[in-house]
């Protein structure tokens, strides 16, 4: 019986992280038959290349990449400016953007070569229409020059002329700005019988109005590119456009499944629909892998429409460093039989390799979803191309390579499965592989991809295509470099593959193994990916949530301070893999312990999937930490005397922790102190007192004896107060508000006795600065989750964001249609962006505090209140004239802005510091100037650099701020531990005996 389509794709998801060697063993048996086609596979691949060799000075871009390495700051630092200069709108960020640019690098290694486009590039002189000719002699004249121009650099006339500089570069990758400019430039390759498929840039919307922008461009697009098309062109000579789903609906991803089929598709038909009528053909182009499964179910949905049956203008593209790659070229054999369709396939490599492995990494994945070593995905692109031709009646090949051997490949797969040269075609990126495909198309159909769009908007282009194709492993790369042998250049990706015996990059480790051998990386899930969400939400328990009673104090502390010697004197090594343990106890209840977080915290799916991974982060950390702090310290000293540092457990700690990360800041505190032989009474929020039991409960289960750590439910205070009172206690770890840290630390000081420890991690004003150099969109996303993650409800949400006014309506526009798109909702479903708040007294203060700010701040903008039971408080953004008009921290999702004039940096750092929190502090500039500004002048514990500003990982970014914002040390970091121990130092007289034996050696 044939499977239903999810089922189908399920199997297919459930591939995207195989294990590598199996993945490439998979591939083999479609590639066995190349090792007969070799000869002339070598023979035509190497006469291409040595005719490509022989005029390779003519093809600036490739000399560019080659030039360019992503390896030189030089590289990075154009790579920086092209990205940000066009975008700035005021003149003296745009004049510091060039000074960071210029200045302390060593632009003169890439001047005074044949190539024009490098002497121009380097030095981005573009003046009066002319390229600046620095002779043979650059060395000198060009430093000589340069540096006079960087004394002016204020003037006009050299930052408009790199503004000019950077729009011919962006003019190499993008065909024109406009899809009628587009047509008009294309002109002359079709005359040397190029096809087109056109990009119109756009990406990644952030909000609806983006989204119906792009819509309407898409529509305008189709009907100008639909008007070239001569009456009586087949389908497959015509030209085509190419659409990203991301810039038609700013939710689209799989947990918004129900959304993307009731309101992107709609979107989607009517833009097939306009193709289809204007002759041409539309190519759903390939994104992030976590998207592939959605694209997959609205591809699906649109071979199934009535409306577009008997019509084969629909196509799809598969990238071949994904792993799934020949499983989905199946699935889309069976969709195009089952619908008696012909699919235009594009087969590409892929271009968001490195930031699918740092994603990965960050997600705590269980493998990668794309081969961690180009030669497999080289062979993935063979054996895909087997897939592809091995079968007639099914789909168009379309092959897009700059690559002559798999050219060459492609070509004698062809002829091998009895294709005939006008039956498929090959394509390449404009700007890139023209140098081959100039010697092909005669022979054999190829287009070109062409971007179109604003040279500003080019970001993603040419960081991507850079990526792509400046490695230098890649083809365009070692075709230029002449101590290359064609040889070389041309090896059998196939043969080097089963050298390697699929084993993975030996530099990309696992997920689970980043950290080496000392701890594991915690376990995550890919909300993108069907057969993990459906997964999830299958294993979720349903929770009944019982009322609990207070614990009786005394006997509990009575009964820990009798079992710290025991407890103490076990080693560190046992108590270490009893917190290993744990950490495995955590991931294995993941499911129970999610749908616990949701139920009792408010905590949306992906926050409580975090929340576990931290927890046994710590967990994990810790455990290497105590093994590495325990041994004794021999100190250096006169001789005839030895002297010894050791560390030694205090006792009972009484670890106090709040309710907005009741898994993982509970587990943080009460595994710091046990794994350093402490003994811990545990006191959990009162509002969420049963994922503490339940946490309790799997450290017990762990080996954690009973007698070591004890629960104490109750109020603060109640059984808060009358712990930090009593003198049995030997110190004290808290999260939570400022206030209430004070009042424990005047608590501490009153009760007499011994001075015991007091690690505070409390609250924060903290702010992000947004300078014009930053990425409007990026800047968007890092402020929604910053601000209104987990309802704002994180000691290290953004609560003042303060934007250079220059960009601010642009900014704040784009971000007031951003806030109308989330979902305030049930946390136990995954389309929730937004949970409630965690009680009753925290709605009604901040719904009052939001009332307040209408009548006292210009709202910028909020979102519909939820019409579910329960806790909830809309998102608010309000704007106000400086922070000093609030008077504390406000713990939820309200977010306050502030206009700053271009160069007040130093202003806005005092601003920012005239609050006395350091907790985060976030900033976004392409400008290490203002970058290190702040960083050098802005007092706060963790700083984050164009990204969010919440999340910090366990031992990568240790957590806790100064000031108002806590005492140190920071959670997860290497000095934690140790402010739950004690130092002892014993000298011994070793020559007390008589005499010194150490000097007669």
């Amino acid at each position: 019986m044939q499977n239903a389509p999810d089922d189908m794709l399920k199997a297919i998801s459930a591939r995207a992280f195989m294990d590598e060697a199996e993945a490439v063993s998979a591939l083999m048996p479609y590639v066995e038959k190349l090792a007969a086609l070799e000869t002339p596979i070598m023979a035509r691949a190497a006469t291409w290349t040595k005719e490509i060799r022989g005029h390779a000075a003519s093809h600036g871009v490739e000399t560019f990449l080659h030039t360019y390495g992503l390896d030189t700051d030089e590289g990075v630092a154009l790579m920086c400016l092209a990205e940000a200069l066009l975008r700035i709108p005021d003149a003296l960020t745009a004049d510091a953007l060039i000074r960071d640019t210029f200045e302390g690098r060593h632009w003169e290694r890439f001047t005074g070569g044949d190539s024009w486009m490098m002497n121009m590039s380097s030095w981005g002189l573009l003046l009066t229409g002319r390229v600046l000719d620095f002779g043979h002699d650059a060395q000198h004249g060009v430093l000589k020059v340069l540096k006079n121009l960087l004394t002016k650099m204020g003037e006009p006339v050299i930052r408009e002329a790199l503004k000019k500089a950077m729009t011919l570069l962006g003019g190499q990758f993008v065909l024109g700005e406009t899809v009628n400019e587009a047509l008009h430039n294309s002109q002359s390759y079709i005359k040397r019988g190029y096809r087109f498929s056109y990009d119109v840039l756009g990406e990644g919307a952030r909000s609806d109005a983006q989204a119906q922008a792009y819509v309407q461009s898409y529509r305008e697009g189709i009907a100008q590119i639909g008007k070239t098309v001569t009456p009586g062109t087949a389908l497959f000579d015509a030209p085509g456009i190419s659409v990203k789903l991301s810039a038609l609906h700013p939710r689209y991803r799989l947990a918004q499944r129900e959304r993307m089929m009731a309101e992107l598709l709609p979107r989607l038909k009517e833009i097939v629909a306009i193709a289809k009528h204007a002759g041409i053909t539309i190519a759903i182009d390939a994104e992030e892998s976590s998207r592939l499964d959605i694209e997959l179910l609205l591809f699906g949905q649109l071979l199934a429409d009535p409306e577009f049956s008997g019509w084969n203008g629909i196509g799809f593209v598969v990238q071949a460093y994904q792993k799934r790659a020949p499983y989905v070229i199946d699935w889309l054999a069976g969709q195009a039989q089952k619908y008696g369709r012909v699919i235009p396939l594009r087969l590409v490599k892929g271009a968001y390799w490195d930031s699918e492995i740092k994603w990965t990494q960050m997600a705590g994945l269980p493998g990668y979803p794309v081969f961690t070593r180009k030669e497999y995905t080289d062979v993935s692109m063979l054996a895909c191309a087997d897939k592809m031709l091995s079968q007639h009646g099914v789909f168009y090949p379309q092959f897009a390579t700059h690559n002559a051997r798999t050219l060459s490949t492609v070509v004698e797969l062809a002829e091998h499965y009895g294709w005939a040269r006008g039956e498929y075609e090959f394509q390449r990126l404009h700007g890139m592989g023209e140098a081959l495909h100039n010697l092909v198309v005669a022979d054999y159909p190829s287009r070109i991809y062409a971007p179109v769009g604003q040279h500003k908007d080019l970001l993603a282009y040419l960081i991507r295509r850079l990526l792509e194709n400046g490695s230098s492993s890649s083809f365009v790369h070692l075709l230029m470099d002449e101590h290359k042998s064609a040889e070389d250049i041309l090896a059998d990706p196939v043969a080097v593959a089963r050298a390697y015996n699929g084993q993975p990059h030996p530099a990309i480790p696992l997920p689970r193994d980043m950290y080496g051998p000392v701890r594991k990386n915690s376990a995550g899930m890919d909300f993108g990916n069907l057969a993990q969400l459906e997964e999830l939400l299958a294993g979720l328990p349903t929770v009944d949530v019982m009322t609990v009673t207070e614990n009786k104090l005394p006997p509990m502390i009575e009964t820990a301070r009798k079992a710290f010697p025991g407890w103490s004197q076990t080693t560190v090594n046992a108590r270490a893999i009893i917190l290993e343990r744990a950490a495995d106890l955590l991931e294995k209840h993941c499911a129970e312990l999610v749908a616990l977080c949701a139920q009792e915290g408010g905590k949306t799916l992906a926050d409580g999937i975090a929340e576990v991974r931290e927890a046994a982060d710590f967990c994990r950390y810790y455990a290497a930490q105590a093994r590495n702090i325990f041994s004794p310290h021999l100190l250096s000293g006169p001789v005839g005397e030895s002297n010894i540092l050791s560390l030694h457990p205090r006792g009972v700690f009484a670890c106090i922790s709040p309710w907005n990360f009741p898994l993982a800041i509970f587990m943080g505190q009460v595994v710091a102190a046990l794994v350093t032989g402490n003994c811990v009474i545990a006191k959990p929020a009162e509002q969420t007192p049963h994922i503490a039991q339940r946490a309790v409960a799997l450290l017990h289960e762990a080996g954690i004896p009973r007698d070591i750590l004890h629960l104490a439910i109750g109020s603060g205070e109640t059984v808060g107060a009358a712990l930090v009172a009593d003198r049995r206690i030997d110190g004290v770890v808290f999260t939570g508000g400022t206030d209430t840290a004070q009042h424990i630390a005047k608590s501490l000081a009153a009760r007499g006795g011994p001075i015991v420890p007091f690690i505070a991690e409390t609250g924060g004003q903290n702010c992000m600065v947004v300078d014009s150099s930053a990425l409007i969109e990026q800047v968007v996303d890092d402020i929604i989750i910053s601000a209104f993650g987990s309802a704002g409800q994180r000691c290290s949400a953004l609560r003042v964001l303060f934007v250079q006014e220059d960009i601010a309506e642009e900014l704040l526009a784009l971000l007031a249609g951003a806030m109308q798109e989330l979902k305030l909702g049930d946390p136990h479903d995954p389309a929730t962006d937004i949970g409630p708040v965690i009680d009753a007294e925290a709605q009604s203060t901040l719904l009052a505090y939001i009332e307040k700010m209408k009548g006292a701040a210009r709202l910028i903008a909020s979102i519909p209140p939820s019409n579910l039971p329960g806790y909830f408080v809309p998102p608010h953004a309000f704007e106000i004239t400086h922070i000093g008009e609030l008077a504390g921290e406000v713990f939820g999702p309200i977010l306050h802005v502030v206009r700053f004039k271009v160069g007040a940096l130093p202003q806005v750092a005092d601003a920012v510091n005239s609050t006395n929190y350091g907790l985060t502090f976030g900033i976004h500039s392409r400008i290490d100037e203002h970058v290190q500004l702040l960083i050098s002048h802005v007092r706060a514990g963790n700083i984050y650099v164009n990204r969010s500003m919440i999340g910090a990982v366990v031992g990568v970014q240790p957590f806790g701020g100064e000031n108002l914002s806590g005492t140190g040390p920071k959670a997860g970091g290497p000095h934690y531990l140790l402010r739950f121990l004690t130092e002892r130092t014993v000298t011994v007289n070793t020559a007390a005996v008589g005499g010194n034996v150490a000097l007669l050696k």
